[in-house]
């Protein structure tokens, strides 16, 4: 745990107790800080309540006096679509708002860092697709160098949950638009900007909104490197004004094309990675042959990966070795089974259009399964992406709905996930995938996109009992 800082004797408040609330309750508590605890369902206070901490109700009157700060967790709009009453309530009484993640940049430095020959580090990761395959990837790659490692944030553990870390320790953080937004301190070492494509628009009030939100990982004190996707009009502007000129070595370009300048670029073309430094080549790596990053964009994120671990001293060649034994994660690329020579393949994580643009380019004939309860943006870029489907199994209570934007792409409208992975079952032929990559939440079937994986890789296995029929 990271006892937080700075509120040793005040009274906080924790608004939302799930896991992150919780554990921020947990860490306020070991800072010396008397944590108040609300949450708008019955059993997130009685957890609360069950490790003795005090209840509270933020909507009573007086409610805040004598409150030093309210501690938002991730899930609860702040601001749009309309702030929550008692985030509304606290900027009435002219109380801070933060999160957990503000908590922990300004708790982490401990007493005794600056004798330390080699000081923790701290690698940010945010993007709308990939960066948990490449928060994941960055540990993987530290791990196999020999380096201590803690993963956390939207993956792995709550922020305040890790242990203090040690000499040459690395902490690794996947962070949301929802945690970057709301964290009044951001002080990674090295920040890392997989891409950019319309989601969460509810809560950001529109595309600007949302930019805004994830640029903030990079201007709220600035990493000393920043490893910025600039394949999008966004990344571009980010790295444009993060540098300082043409060859500023901060700042670390992926692109899936060749770049202009003398500065430091990684370009994922063709199944390559190539680092460029000063319009020269300095490392090069076939990435068609490692079996835990299928496709082009996942070779993207290893671009990205490959930045943040360059950033930090690691060798090309020790990047490259952990590639090989990077396993992937589960629902993202996951190759789940092959029967009777047709592969199959879990991307319950691909929400949205373009994850599921993404995967569509990563495998050829494709059984796809897509559907679900459609995201802000439309649909309207899937039929030019679906170039290697052989037919589509729609699922989601709008199936129908859904498969109307599906254009001439052969379709089936399935309903329920059971269904199409028998139908995609029966009529693949060897050689052919079925992909799960729905483009859409998970919410009008499933209570996440972990849950619905999981069903498909049930209804996968079934079929491997059955022997295939």
């Amino acid at each position: 745990m990271i006892p937080v800082q700075g509120f040793e004797g005040h009274r906080v408040g924790v608004l939302g107790l799930g896991r992150s609330g919780l554990a921020t309750a947990r860490a306020l508590r070991a800072g010396g800080a008397e944590a108040l605890c609300w949450d708008d369902g019955a059993a997130g206070r009685a957890a609360a309540e069950a490790e003795g901490f005090v209840p509270w109700d933020p909507g009573a009157p007086g409610a805040f006096e004598g409150v030093a700060a309210l501690i938002v967790s991730p899930g609860i709009p702040h601001l749009y679509p309309a702030p929550h009453r008692a985030i509304a309530a606290a900027w009435a009484a002219g109380v801070p708002v933060d999160n957990d993640v503000g908590l922990f940049f300004r708790s982490l430095g401990l007493q005794g860092w600056d004798e330390m020959e080699e000081p923790p580090k701290v690698v940010a990761v945010t993007g709308s697709n990939g960066k948990s395959t490449t928060s994941a990837l960055i540990a993987h790659i530290l791990t196999v160098a020999g380096k201590p490692v803690q993963l956390a944030g939207n993956i792995g553990r709550g922020v305040l949950d890790i242990d203090p870390p040690e000499e040459g320790g690395v902490v690794v953080l996947e962070l949301s638009s929802y945690q970057i937004d709301l964290a009044r301190a951001l002080t990674p070492d090295v920040a890392v900007f997989t891409n950019l494509s319309p989601d969460h628009l509810d809560r950001h009030g529109g595309m600007g909104g949302y930019f805004a939100a994830k640029a903030r990982l990079f201007t709220m004190g600035g990493p000393d490197r920043a490893v910025i996707g600039v394949d999008e009009d966004e990344g571009r502007y980010l790295a444009n004004r993060l540098a300082e000129g043409p060859g500023d070595m901060a700042v670390i370009r992926v692109a899936s094309q060749k770049l202009a300048g003398p500065g430091w670029d990684l370009v994922a073309r063709k199944g390559w990675l190539s680092e460029m430094r000063k319009a020269r080549q300095v490392a090069s790596i076939d990435l068609r042959g490692v079996p835990g990053l299928p496709g082009s964009h996942n070779h993207q994120n290893a671009a990205c990966a490959y930045g943040a671990a360059r950033a930090l001293g690691l060798a090309p060649k020790e990047i490259e070795a952990a590639f090989q034994s990077f396993e992937g994660l589960p629902h993202r690329s996951q190759r789940v089974a092959e029967i009777n020579g047709v592969s199959f393949v879990n991307d319950s994580k691909a929400t949205n259009v373009d994850a599921a643009v993404k995967a569509l380019g990563a495998f050829r004939r494709i059984r796809w399964i897509c559907g679900g309860l459609e995201k802000e943006g439309g649909l309207a870029a899937l039929p030019a992406a679906a170039g290697e489907v052989v037919k589509a199994y729609v699922i989601g209570r709008e199936a129908a709905a859904f498969a109307l934007h599906l254009g001439d792409v052969p379709h089936e409208v399935c309903g329920d996930m059971a269904t199409a992975v028998a139908r995609a079952a029966a009529e693949a032929e060897p050689g052919d995938t079925v992909l799960l990559a729905p483009a859409a939440a998970s919410f009008d079937q499933y209570d996440s996109f972990e849950h619905r994986g999981r069903d498909f890789m049930e209804q996968v296995a079934r079929l491997s009992s059955d022997g295939g029929h």
